[in-house]
């Protein structure tokens, strides 16, 4: 096991994106205070790839710089309360990526003899590159810079799944590398005087300092750089907004970003669902359903046994205990039969009685179980049963109460996959109960993809397949994904849920549904309930 996962091991069970700020409420939402450098959910990520299973847009940048205490924070977060009922944010701050400093630095920087406004304490290159990884979509790991010690700790926060990234900071549109990446460049402009004010206020109760300290630095260092480097970068801004009175210029800039993520948008789901039935009504022309031999399913052989578990875990007279056992029981042959598909090689040992015995040893160092929450969690019990003392960690994959598509609300990765130089080397075994739809294995597949683990390194493990569902789509679009299913179901039923209520429909109009047939009912309901 690397020593460097050792060193994280620590941080498994800690959710894989700092904590969420969830609410289903704008007026709740006002009372939130967005920290930096930490994802803000509001009602979850929509779908960002197509059919095909590529990504279709980016996470829209905003750039915002200004002055020291200027407002570029508040201006941020009042974006993200104005916005009200959206998708994930990211508030990534500049503050992070100051340089390391050796001991002769941090003796002047806590003599207050160290120029940190200047564009050569940043790590540029490094805020660049975290910037246009999570506006590719894929995960980050940013350093965390403690201002009471004056240096870059050790440890890394790990950042994912934002549809709007708000980079923040002095130099933000100094650096042309980062101007690159905007969407949309925004300077906050303030008088001098009180961005003094609010820095002494701030900088004495936040990060220790002293007020003879705090005036020393703002003429040595400050106000020097405003004049030469922070204020000549406001030529390069979309729009100039003033540091406080600036309720009109933020409505401005929130319509903008709507009607941005509102071009971006991409509804799948019902494409997914029944996909021969979705040509036939768009072309007119009959589209036959996929074959089963075309779908590259690897299904459990049909045996008695077999049988009479999934007769039991069908029946609705089946008792909740009598459930309970079963789905362990068949998850565990389940997860013994995926693990033919990873990697081995020869190995001989030798017996007590001395004699030479030839087999085969696995060929794989990093292994860890996804679940895709709720359902998935009925593989969980037999996962730990077959592959002992391997990190598990979960997605939460819900679907909007309006328009049934996917969203993502939570991701708890191990640090297997969110490190990515060992994501491409790591063996996933994903779970989740069934594939009817398929959108949220769908979702769930690009999530590791976005992390950098391999296709063919990814082993799907449910209990049953929808062959009239999306499976076909999802098998085009990721064929190397290994699906080991036990048993296939002829098709999904197209239905509406009458009285149903969740964010964004809250009249209870009711939404769309898919349903398996036979199926096995609500398998999260069933196990947990």
């Amino acid at each position: 096991m690397p020593d460097e996962f050792i060193k994280n091991e620590l941080e498994e069970q800690r959710p894989s994106t700092p904590p969420y700020f969830q609410t289903t409420r704008r007026d709740e939402l006002m009372y939130l205070q967005p920290r930096k450098n930490t994802v803000l959910v509001s009602h979850g990520r929509p779908p960002w790839y197509g059919e095909d299973g590529q990504r279709t847009s980016d996470a829209f940048v905003i750039g915002v710089a200004g002055g020291s205490a200027s407002g570029k924070t508040h201006v941020a977060r009042q974006i993200v309360h104005k916005l009200g009922s959206i998708p994930t944010v990211i508030i990534l701050s500049q503050d992070s990526f100051y340089k390391f400093h050796n001991e002769e630095e941090l003796a002047l920087a806590h003599a207050n003899l160290l120029d940190f406004d200047h564009p050569e304490a940043i790590d540029m290159p490094m805020f660049a590159a975290c910037l246009a990884d999570l506006k590719a979509c894929k995960q980050s790991n940013i350093p965390v810079y403690s201002f009471a010690e004056h240096q870059r700790l050790e440890e890394k926060r790990y950042l994912y799944g934002a549809t709007i990234i708000i980079a923040e900071g002095i130099m933000a549109l100094h650096d042309s590398a980062l101007r690159s990446l905007y969407d949309l460049k925004v300077f906050v402009q303030c008088d001098s005087d009180l961005m003094l004010a609010r820095r002494i206020k701030r900088d004495v109760k936040e990060r220790a300092r002293s007020v003879e300290g705090i005036l020393d630095q703002y003429l040595r260092y400050v106000k020097p750089s405003y004049d030469n480097f922070v204020r000549p970068s406001s030529s390069h801004a979309d729009i100039i907004v003033p540091g406080s009175n600036n309720e009109v210029a933020i409505d401005l800039i929130c319509t903008h970003i709507r009607q941005q993520l509102q071009e971006r948008s991409n509804c799948m789901r019902q494409r997914m669902a029944i996909p021969h039935l979705y040509l036939r009504s768009k072309s007119g022309t009959s589209s036959p359903e996929s074959r089963l031999e075309d779908l590259n399913l690897a299904v459990l052989p049909k045996t008695p046994q077999l049988e009479g578990i999934f007769t039991i875990l069908r029946s609705k007279e089946t008792s909740r205990q009598d459930f309970i056992f079963f789905v362990d029981r068949l998850s565990t042959i389940l997860v013994e039969n995926a693990l033919q598909h990873l990697p081995y090689l020869p190995k001989t040992v030798v017996t007590p009685v001395g004699v030479e015995s030839h087999g085969m040893k696995l060929d794989a160092d990093l292994i860890c179980g996804v679940t895709i929450m709720r359902s998935g969690g009925a593989l969980e019990r037999g996962f730990k049963r077959v592959i002992n003392d391997v990190p598990v960690g979960s997605l939460l994959i819900q679907s909007d109460s309006k328009t049934g598509e996917p969203m993502l609300l939570q991701v708890m990765l191990p640090a297997y996959v969110r490190l990515r130089h060992l994501a491409k080397d790591t063996w996933v075994f994903l779970l989740d109960a069934q594939i009817g739809t398929g959108a949220a294995a769908f979702m769930a597949i690009r999530i590791l993809l976005d992390h950098g683990v391999q296709e063919n390194h990814i082993v799907f493990v449910t209990f049953i397949v929808a062959r009239g569902g999306g499976i076909s789509v999802l098998r085009r679009a990721f064929p190397e994904v290994k699906v080991l299913c036990g048993a296939v179901d002829d098709r999904v039923q197209e239905g509406w849920l009458e009285g149903y209520k969740g964010e964004g429909n809250p009249e209870g109009q009711g939404r769309q549904v898919w349903i398996m047939q036979p199926g096995m009912g609500q398998i999260g309901d069933r196990y947990y309930l």
